[in-house]
């Protein structure tokens, strides 16, 4: 018995504005689906955030319903879950996903808490949210009761655990039962595989580089799915791996290297297919950052989907060393002391998720955070 288990698709992505990348998502997800048919396994599953939105734009939706009218044809069932990013945290919202129920999507819901597919368990919950992590405990001991029964057991969710994202987590890897074979998770973009309960928790990661950091991780270990046998004791993984649209390039140059390190770079630009998204970091030595700027832009401009530059001056660098040996500033504790008179850990939570990813440069995904805080709290 083997089955596909894939996450984080995130259709409807307009990365940076650009509708290049709107369509790279698409295009991943619409290879994925041959991919799935030509390897025909018993049934694929969706841990979460399908879409990038709970109101996701029409191409998606499109894509969405030749995917699974394809595998329908091919006679592959597809269960799936609701991620943070597919639904509104509101009382009674509802995920795209019943858009497509009477096409045979089965959705693993509240009310349609598991399924039998050949006598293997595929129960589940979508995601659930940190302040509701009693709830999410509870649910989690019922699907452990009602699997009982069953000899292989599936449970899928879309959640950050303590153990891989310990800033932003929602579920701690102590509250999770044991008693599952395989645990198809959504939610955190890199892949992970690691051994838990009865047999294997796995991660499979995005199918597209959703942010710039996701890069080292996919260098690694690719982006696509996984094929899980379930034949034996312990559920055996394969990573497939998807050929990503276009490359996406992160690169340092030292100031004093600029001209020799532009030539390299736009050498390589000049080998492939499509344009690339460049992300550029120029240090060391004491320059404009307007002069520099102008001679990047005047050469990637026309050769790349889109040109991030970063400037790290000598004076800048010095200053971030002198930081680093103050050990005294410890930028987490101050920020949580600053916010004890607030008494509320979920702001201390939003607090430090934000220092971290605007740290790193990371805005988008700070910005994104700010919205999904909006929305549990105060969009009701």
């Amino acid at each position: 018995m083997k089955f596909a288990h894939l996450a984080d698709t995130h259709l409807g992505y307009r990365q940076y504005g650009l509708f290049e990348r709107e369509m790279d998502f698409y295009n991943v997800f619409n290879h994925i689906i041959d991919k799935l048919i030509e390897e025909r396994p018993d049934f694929v599953i969706h841990s979460g955030d399908l879409f990038e939105f709970s109101r996701p734009p029409t191409n998606a939706l499109l894509n969405v319903q030749k995917g699974i009218l394809a595998l329908k044809d091919a006679g592959i069932p597809v269960y799936a879950i609701a991620g943070n990013h597919d639904i509104i945290m509101r009382k009674n919202a509802l995920p795209p996903h019943v858009l497509f129920k009477e096409m045979g999507l089965k959705i693993i819901s509240p009310k349609n808490q598991f399924f039998i597919e050949n006598d293997i368990f595929i129960g589940g919950t979508p995601y659930v949210s940190k302040h509701q992590a009693t709830y999410l405990t509870e649910s989690l001991k019922n699907l452990e009761l009602m699997s009982k029964d069953y000899d292989k057991r599936i449970l899928v969710l879309h959640q950050g655990i303590d153990k891989y994202l310990p800033f932003e987590y929602e579920l701690e890897l102590a509250n999770i039962p044991e008693s599952f074979n395989y645990y198809a998770m959504g939610h955190i973009h890199a892949r992970i595989t690691d051994d838990f309960g009865q047999g294997k928790l796995a991660y499979p990661g995005s199918t597209e580089i959703w942010k710039i950091d996701e890069l080292g991780n996919y260098q690694k270990n690719g982006k696509g799915f996984y094929m899980v046998d379930m034949g034996g004791d312990i559920p055996e993984i394969e990573s497939i791996n998807m050929e990503m649209s276009r490359e996406f390039l992160r690169e340092n140059i030292v100031f004093p290297e600029l001209d020799a390190e532009i030539e390299k770079i736009k050498n390589h630009i000049s080998t492939l297919s499509n344009k690339p998204l460049l992300s550029l970091t120029v240090e060391g030595g004491n320059f404009n950052r307007s002069e520099v700027y102008d001679k990047l832009n005047q050469v990637f401009s026309d050769i790349c989907l889109s040109l991030r530059p970063n400037f790290k001056s000598q004076s800048l660098i010095d200053a971030e060393e002198i930081l680093k040996d103050v050990s005294a500033l410890n930028p987490h504790k101050l920020i949580s002391g600053r916010l004890k008179e607030f008494e509320n850990q979920k702001i201390t939570d939003l607090a430090l998720s934000l220092f971290n990813e605007m740290s790193n440069g990371n805005t988008e995904n700070a910005e994104e955070i700010s919205k999904k805080f909006y929305e549990e709290f105060y969009d009701n």
